[in-house]
């Protein structure tokens, strides 16, 4: 793929928290007692640089010339890439899906370059469903325990922005950036085929197993959909990147992007949305997926967040 890419960028807000680090020496007998330890911040730059990275089971390989670590969490396949000089505070970026499907031009080895770290669990073709939710939050809890940023950058690569939007909607303030490349925002459009797309007929008989909906009728008056429960993201501040094809026509941006690019804007947040004309669903990503990777650099590298009573209001 080959073009201009156009950018529109939302509102961006830089929010500035003072800090005010006091260090008390105790002396006894010439020694000095230990600093008290920080208490964790929503932050990823705010937390200790500690990171506990051995895992149960686990076996070591190379993902894109990185260390990676493979283990099971509660039974699924997990793995954790290490980059080679950590940022402070262990930022992460998290594929919830298709991990490894165009995966230079989707961010994630760059974004390990430049020192994130970047996970994955399989949570399997379950669209961003209740239990999935569940079995991430799960699995995010461990890497928070572990030491890593508590604010995770979301990538949601086609169904994958199901899963990804799912989970900041039940978690707000557990996201920081959501990177949806072609990203499926309304099942209406896809799997459903309610609008212009292709939809799937197997893909919406499995989610509607999957989220226990009785019939079509139920799937179709759900209100749980991205489009639908952006208002949560836009108050704990969580920055949407947008990539899309301009001529997709299994995802079309007009049912899924545009409508929550309006609606997030409407809300007061933060959304920038990058086109590919004359591009349809695949390939995913850019050629040169600098712009994702600058902006999710930038959020990762923030001071620590403000406390509620200084926090400008939204």
């Amino acid at each position: 793929m080959s073009g201009t890419n156009r950018v529109r960028g939302g509102r961006s807000t830089t929010r500035t928290g003072r800090a005010l680090l006091f260090i008390v020496f105790l002396w006894s007998g010439g020694a000095v007692a230990p600093a008290a330890e920080p208490a964790p911040s929503n932050d990823a730059a705010a937390r200790p640089g500690r990171l506990d990275l051995s895992f149960p089971d686990e076996t070591i390989d190379q993902w894109h010339g990185f260390r990676r670590h493979r283990f099971r969490f509660e039974g699924r396949e997990a793995w954790v890439v290490e980059p080679r000089q950590p940022l402070p505070g262990a930022p992460f970026s998290w594929c919830l899906m298709f991990p490894d499907a165009f995966t230079q031009r989707c961010a994630a080895p760059a974004l390990v370059a430049r020192g994130l770290h970047h996970v994955f669990l399989d949570v399997g073709n379950t669209f961003g469903s209740p239990e999935a939710v569940r079995a991430l939050a799960g699995f995010h809890d461990m890497l928070v325990a572990r030491g890593f940023a508590s604010r995770a950058v979301l990538i949601g690569i086609s169904r994958g922005g199901l899963y990804a939007h799912r989970y900041a909607a039940e978690h707000p303030t557990r996201v920081a950036v959501i990177y949806g490349d072609a990203p499926v925002l309304d099942f209406k459009s896809w799997p459903g085929g309610r609008g212009r797309g292709k939809g799937s007929q197997r893909d919406w008989e499995t989610l509607r197993q999957v989220y226990g909906f009785a019939d079509d009728a139920a799937a179709l008056a759900y209100a749980g959909n991205p489009i639908d429960t952006l208002e949560p993201l836009a108050r704990e501040d969580v920055e949407l990147i947008y990539v899309v094809g301009d001529d997709d026509d299994v995802v079309p941006w007009e049912e899924n992007t545009a409508v929550a690019e309006v609606r997030y804007r409407a809300l007061g947040g933060s959304v920038t949305v990058i086109h590919k004309p004359g591009v349809g669903h695949h390939p995913h990503g850019l050629d040169d997926p600098a712009p994702v990777v600058e902006a999710i650099v930038r959020r990762a590298a923030r001071g620590p967040a403000p406390t509620p009573d200084a926090a400008a209001p939204h």
